[in-house]
């Protein structure tokens, strides 16, 4: 008699997803990059977060639908592979796993050289070690530890934001000779500097803040109710991030007007916490991204092995070795260890530019992905046909193209050969394509 199989657990309510979607997104996500995006769209920051938020909860809408069709861990890959094709599906869950495998690997790395600014008598690699093998720790505990973890994580750097704020508050409220109306409206709207190019070349990298989202959706075998709760808890990781990053460069613009240059552009956030208070939040806000990237790091394995053990379980990968669920955590232990060794590997081998734009190939190819499966199953095939089925996929669907599209010419050279890649796999696998790439492995539409 066959011993039974082995499955992922439910056991994740709502808010455990909510936790898990901010964790795997940070809720510092847009202090990294506020240099970088307010020199491209020449201070309107504000304005490139609020145009990105409105894109991808156009996205997380159709993510959220297509999770309640297919309740499974495949995510993005599942959805296109049965609304699409299973080869588009294929490619797709290739390009989402360089999303969640690329984020584990440029965390690492950032992790890493941020800690060696605390600590700098110890080497590099000893911090490359250190924190590879804390996400895999960290992953391969049961997911009930895992979601207690995001929600201490998420308190603690709650505290830290709610510092950063008041002495932000503070800082203006010392310089009575700016508190006019065109003063508080400058970072959403400068007629000096404002450009609409270089506004859609800064919410290009802006929607970088809302990358790992759709990380909620590889959970829908391990939610609760996935028909309600993953779509409620995707749109609310979007606004509850959307609302939080806006806040937060926005008092970060009052305290740092554009024109003045930032001692580190990779580092501005940093500066402007010394400027609003001190040294001693300079450090606590410095602390408190390598805590948030570390967080983002976890989050982006724990999603890439379910993918992994999702593309496993349906033979696109070696199924022996993905699919495997370990019988006393009930989790795919496999494809947790197989992140990590990659992240540890490559943190010796990619920069965290190149990274970085790799991971934006992937991600904005699997958003397209989602939003045309969604556009097919809820309206081209639907019986009943809305304009709320319409809408927020089609219109999804062209921003995440143009983003897309926008991208350097390097990063789209790179994030072509990965595509290569995984097509010369699909076709060893099939012998030339002649046979099945993909033989989905779904449980049904849940009512």
């Amino acid at each position: 008699m066959s011993s039974p199989t082995v499955q992922l657990r439910r056991s994740l309510g709502l808010w455990d997803l909510v936790f898990t979607g901010i964790i795997m997104v940070q809720p510092t996500a847009p202090m990294p990059l506020f240099g970088v995006v307010s020199d491209q769209a020449r201070g309107h920051v504000v304005t490139t977060i609020l145009i990105a938020m409105v894109a991808m909860l156009f996205t997380a809408i159709s993510y959220g639908r297509m999770a309640r069709a297919y309740p499974g861990a495949g995510s993005a890959y599942t959805y296109v592979g049965q609304e699409l094709h299973p080869a588009l599906g294929y490619l797709t869950g290739w390009s989402m796993l360089m999303v969640y495998v690329l984020g584990a690997l440029i965390t690492t790395i950032w992790c890493s050289k941020a800690a060696m600014n605390a600590i700098p008598w110890l080497p590099y690699w000893m911090w490359v070690v250190f924190f590879a093998v804390l996400f895999t720790m960290l992953n391969l505990r049961k997911i009930q530890s895992t979601a207690r973890t995001n929600e201490i994580l998420t308190a603690a750097m709650s505290v830290v934001i709610v510092w950063m704020l008041v002495a932000c508050v503070r800082a203006v409220l010392a310089l009575p000779q700016h508190l006019d109306t065109a003063f508080f409206l400058l970072p959403f709207y400068d007629p000096k500097t404002f450009s609409l190019p270089a506004v859609s070349t800064g919410t290009s990298l802006a929607v970088l803040t809302f990358i790992g989202f759709d990380g909620i959706s590889t959970l829908s075998e391990e939610a609760k109710n996935p028909r309600r709760n993953v779509l409620l808890a995707t749109v609310l990781v979007v606004l509850i991030i959307g609302v939080l990053s806006v806040v937060e460069v926005y008092v970060a613009q009052l305290v740092w007007p554009h024109g003045e240059k930032f001692p580190d552009v990779d580092t501005a956030y940093v500066h402007v916490a010394g400027r609003a208070g001190g040294m001693l939040l300079f450090q606590a806000v410095n602390l408190t991204l390598i805590i948030a990237n570390m967080g983002s790091g976890s989050g982006a394995q724990l999603a890439g092995a379910r993918l992994l053990f999702g593309m496993g379980r349906d033979g696109a990968l070696p199924k022996g070795f993905f699919a495997y669920v370990d019988p006393r955590t009930h989790i795919p232990r496999n494809s947790v260890i197989a992140i990590g060794a990659f992240a540890l590997a490559g943190a010796f081998l990619m920069t965290y530019e190149m990274g970085a734009e790799l991971l934006n190939f992937g991600a904005f190819i699997g958003f397209m992905g989602v939003n045309l499966a969604a556009f097919l199953r809820y309206w081209v095939r639907a019986e009943k046909r809305r304009m709320g089925n319409l809408l927020p996929p089609l219109l999804g669907f062209a921003i995440c193209f143009y983003m897309w599209i926008s991208l350097r010419v390097p990063s789209q050279i790179a994030g072509g050969v990965c595509l290569a890649i995984g097509m010369a796999y699909g076709a060893y696998k099939t012998r030339g394509f002649k046979e099945n790439l993909v033989k989905f492995d779904v449980q049904d539409e849940i009512q």
